[in-house]
C-alpha cells in the first residue's frame, strides 16, 4: 500500500524523484505547469507545440532533469478539454500517472492534480479519490504465483495545496481515501481468491480477523444448525449440494449511540457458483468465483467504516454458500420455505442468490435498520442492459437511492436505478408456491429485485445489482472492489464526515 502525504509551497523547488503536472488538449497548462514552464525557460510549453504530447485524458509524457526544477522529472499527464474537466478525469489521470512511475526508478512521486479546479467538487473529495485512483493502479494479484511480479518501486505519493488549503483537513481526506482504498483492496483479494481457497468458512475468518484489528467492531458466525434453527430453508437449500459448510456472517460497528439504528449491509457471498442443478456452460465459468463480488465488497466496506472508526452503526450480514450439484443438490421443481414464512418454487437453480438474499434479508429485520442495502452479482440481464460502467440499483425508497445515487457520483462509482414497479411481479406467479425464483427472460435484473422486494417491506431498502461492475474480464481480467468507494461515501455521508 502506497504512503501517501500533503506539502505546500512552490512545485518547481520540490525535491522529489517525479513531479506531476497537468496538460490540457488545448495546449493550455495547468498552474503548476505554468510555473514550471516559466522555470525550465518554456521547455514545457515548446514540446507541446512540437506535438511531443497532446493532452488527450490519460496520455503521459516523462521529461527528466529540467534545468531550474529542483525534481529529477518531470511527469506531464493530459487532462482532455478544460470545459470537460471533472471527477472521472482526476482519476483517469492520476491512474494513467502513477501506472506510468510504477516501473519505472522512482520511489516517491508529488502529483499537483489535485490543485486544478473541479466544477462541483470539493478539496477532500479531490485528494480521497485521488488516493483511492493511486491505489489501484499499483495493486496487484500475485499472491498464488510462484513467480511474483517485479515490485513496484513507487512506495509514496504527495499532492501538492493550493495557498490557504485547510492542511487537517487535507491529511483527514488522506486517511479517508486510504482506509477506503485498503477496504476495495481487502475486497479485490478476496474475489479473486479461487474458489478452493476461499470458501464460506475462509470469508468468516477474515471477518473474524477484522473484528481482532477494531475493537469496535464484533463478528458472529451462523453455522448450518444455526441457520436451520431460523427456518432459513432457502438458503440452506443452496448450500446443500456443497462440501462446503453455509456460513452466515454478521459484523457490526459501534460507532454510534446504542440507541442509533443502524445501516444493515447485505453482501450475497457464493463463492463458487456451478449453477447447481441448472449447470451453467463451461466456457467462462471460472469467473464464478467473483459471485462472492457482493460479500467481498461487504466486507471490504466494514473494513474501511473501522479503520475510519465512523461515528455510526453499521451491521454487514453476509449469506455465504457454494453452489454445487450432487444428489443432495437442490432441484428445479423443488419448493422451498424461506425464513420469513413465504414459499418458493425454484425453477432455475442458477438464480440461487436471491435465494440466499431473502433469507438474509429476513434476518436483518432484526437489527431494526433505518436502512437495508444489499449487494450482489446477480443478474447477467444487469449486464446487457447496462454493460459494465454502473451498478443497478433499485428499492423503495426514494431517498435512499438517490443519497446513494450521489455517493456513487462523488466516488465515481456509479449506479442507474431501473423501475421497480409492481407490474414486474405478476411475472414470478407460481402454480404451486407464493413465487417463483425466476420471472423468465424479460425485466430480468428487475424482476429479481421484485422478488427481494418481497422480503423488504418493513424497512428502507435498496438494491444493487453488480454484475457487470464486480470485475473485469479480457486482459484485466479480476476484480475490481466496487461498489466499496461508493458505499464508503455513503456512510460517511450519513456520518456528517460529507456534503452533497
Amino acid at each position: 500500500m502506497l504512503e501517501f502525504s500533503v506539502k505546500s509551497g512552490a512545485p518547481q523547488e520540490q525535491t522529489s524523484a517525479c513531479l506531476i503536472v497537468g496538460v490540457f488538449a488545448t495546449g493550455e497548462l495547468t498552474s503548476a505547469a505554468k510555473q514550471l514552464d516559466k522555470a525550465c525557460d518554456g521547455k514545457i510549453s515548446a514540446l507541446i507545440s512540437d506535438g511531443e504530447i497532446s493532452g488527450k485524458a490519460g496520455e503521459t509524457l516523462l521529461l527528466h532533469h529540467l534545468t531550474g526544477i529542483s525534481a529529477e522529472r518531470v511527469l506531464l499527464v493530459g487532462l482532455g478539454e478544460p470545459e470537460k474537466f471533472a471527477l472521472p478525469t482526476l482519476i483517469k489521470a492520476t491512474q494513467a500517472a502513477i501506472q506510468a512511475l510504477q516501473n519505472r526508478a522512482v520511489a516517491d512521486c508529488i502529483s499537483c492534480l489535485p490543485q486544478v479546479d473541479i466544477t462541483e467538487c470539493d478539496l477532500s473529495t479531490a485528494l480521497r479519490q485521488s488516493v483511492i485512483a493511486a491505489s489501484n493502479a499499483v495493486y496487484r494479484f500475485d499472491t498464488l504465483k510462484t513467480k511474483k511480479n517485479d515490485p513496484a518501486r513507487l512506495s509514496s505519493v504527495s499532492f501538492i495545496l493550493n495557498e490557504g488549503s485547510d492542511l487537517a483537513q487535507a491529511e483527514a481526506a488522506l486517511a479517508q481515501g486510504s482506509a477506503i482504498a485498503r477496504g476495495i483492496n481487502l475486497a479485490r483479494d478476496l474475489a479473486n481468491m479461487p474458489g478452493n481457497y476461499c470458501t464460506p468458512t475462509t470469508l468468516a475468518e477474515r471477518a473474524e480477523q477484522l473484528a481482532e484489528q477494531h475493537s469496535q467492531l464484533a463478528v458472529t458466525v451462523l453455522d448450518q444448525k444455526e441457520m436451520q434453527e431460523l427456518n432459513m430453508h432457502a438458503l440452506l437449500a443452496v448450500a446443500r449440494g456443497s462440501a462446503q459448510p453455509p456460513k452466515l456472517i454478521v459484523m457490526e460497528h459501534k460507532g454510534g449511540a446504542a440507541s442509533d439504528a443502524p445501516v444493515v449491509l447485505v453482501g450475497k457471498g457464493v463463492t463458487f457458483d456451478s449453477g447447481g442443478i441448472s449447470l451453467k456452460p463451461g466456457a467462462d465459468m471460472d469467473q464464478m468465483k467473483f459471485d462472492m463480488g457482493g460479500a467481498a465488497a461487504t466486507i471490504g466496506t466494514m473494513a474501511a467504516v473501522a479503520e475510519m472508526n465512523l461515528p455510526i452503526n453499521v451491521t454487514a450480514v453476509v449469506p455465504s454458500v457454494e453452489n454445487m450439484p450432487d444428489g443432495s443438490a437442490l432441484k428445479p421443481g423443488d419448493v422451498v420455505t424461506s425464513m420469513s414464512g413465504q414459499t418458493i418454487e425454484v425453477l432455475n437453480t442458477d438464480a440461487e442468490g436471491r435465494l440466499i438474499l431473502c433469507d438474509a434479508l429476513t434476518y436483518a429485520e432484526r437489527f431494526n435498520p433505518a436502512a437495508v442495502v444489499d449487494m450482489a452479482t446477480l443478474t447477467g440481464a444487469c449486464i446487457i442492459s447496462l454493460g459494465r460502467v454502473p451498478s443497478a440499483i433499485l428499492g423503495n425508497n426514494q431517498e435512499l437511492i438517490q443519497a446513494l445515487i450521489q455517493a456513487g457520483e462523488r466516488s465515481h462509482d456509479r449506479f442507474w436505478e431501473l423501475p421497480l414497479w409492481d407490474d414486474y411481479q405478476e411475472q414470478l406467479d407460481s402454480n404451486f408456491a407464493d413465487m417463483a425464483n425466476i420471472g423468465g427472460r424479460e425485466g430480468g435484473t428487475i424482476t429479481a429485485a421484485a422478488f427481494l422486494s418481497r422480503f423488504t417491506q418493513n424497512y428502507p431498502w435498496a438494491h444493487l445489482d453488480i454484475a457487470g461492475t464486480a470485475w473485469k474480464v479480457g486482459k484485466d481480467k479480476g476484480a475490481t472492489g466496487r461498489p466499496v468507494a461508493a458505499l464508503s461515501e455513503f456512510l460517511m455521508q450519513r456520518a456528517g464526515y460529507t456534503t452533497n
